[in-house]
């Protein structure tokens, strides 16, 4: 075989390498329109696409034996599209952005601990640095939306179940230590964990819901957390639960989730 035989020969196969290469990752585009994943730093995480709507917030039907009275009223509440965190943000991810690892459970795949809401800002400023995007905390609203199932929502007690087992880590089957993430069922939204294993912080000042929110200018603002964690009774795993907890705070229960 001549060599212009021989060089015809491999770039036709290096170009059929490349079609199927394309045609596959074209192929996993359209099987999961909703996911957009993004690397920083050799670690890659998905966001899923939340299509926005109009959902019942709070001590709903389903959750009102064990509602306390920081759920009460069940409202009306509205919100736009945007995404959210496949899984709670990894040691890993957070150690790629940040340079070190604060968790007391150290495990690249466990979500990270041991977490300040002042923290997150922080993370937060470096990730956006290197992705060029505008990652934050969901609004409580958001939070709650994407647990129930946004759009795609059943009626459950939990993120996507009323069997609590199947889709949380939590203090009746933890042995009290974090899981990786994505090893409980997800959601109706393809969303990991948004009952159990880390509670999360987010962006919202905690207060009542007939009340007025906080001002921002105070110090050591009281921030919602949602989800509960590996610590947690059942009840606080539900996706209408909600505490608050001081901006300065950290437990080795208490993480956090990208919002866009």
């Amino acid at each position: 075989m001549t060599i212009p035989n021989i060089i015809g020969c491999r770039l036709r196969l290096l170009s059929a390498t490349f079609l199927f290469t394309l045609a596959h990752l074209v192929c996993v585009a359209q099987e999961n329109p909703d996911i957009e994943t993004f690397t920083v730093n050799g670690v890659s995480f998905n966001m899923v696409k939340v299509h926005g709507g109009t959902f019942t917030m709070g001590a709903t039907e389903e959750q009102q034996k064990e509602a306390l009275d920081n759920e009460f009223p069940a409202h009306q509440q509205t919100v736009g599209d945007y995404l959210i965190g496949e899984t709670e943000v990894t040691q890993e991810l957070w150690e790629a952005v940040m340079g070190y690892n604060p968790s007391q459970y150290k495990s690249p795949q466990h979500p990270v601990e041991c977490i300040r809401y002042v923290d997150c800002e922080s993370f937060f400023f470096k990730l956006n640095f290197f992705t060029r995007r505008n990652f934050r905390l969901p609004t409580e609203a958001e939070w709650e939306y994407a647990a129930r199932g946004g759009n795609k929502a059943g009626v459950t007690k939990y993120a996507g179940a009323d069997n609590i087992d199947s889709i949380a880590w939590y203090c009746n089957n933890s042995g009290n230590v974090p899981h990786d993430v994505k090893t409980k069922a997800p959601n109706e939204l393809g969303i990991y964990d948004m009952s159990g294993n880390v509670d999360e912080w987010c962006v919202d000042a905690y207060h009542f819901y007939l009340q007025a929110a906080p001002s921002e200018g105070t110090r050591n603002v009281v921030r919602v957390r949602r989800g509960g964690g590996f610590l947690d009774f059942p009840s606080h795993l539900r996706v209408s639960d909600r505490r608050g907890s001081p901006e300065l705070l950290w437990h080795n229960d208490i993480g956090l989730r990208l919002a866009e």
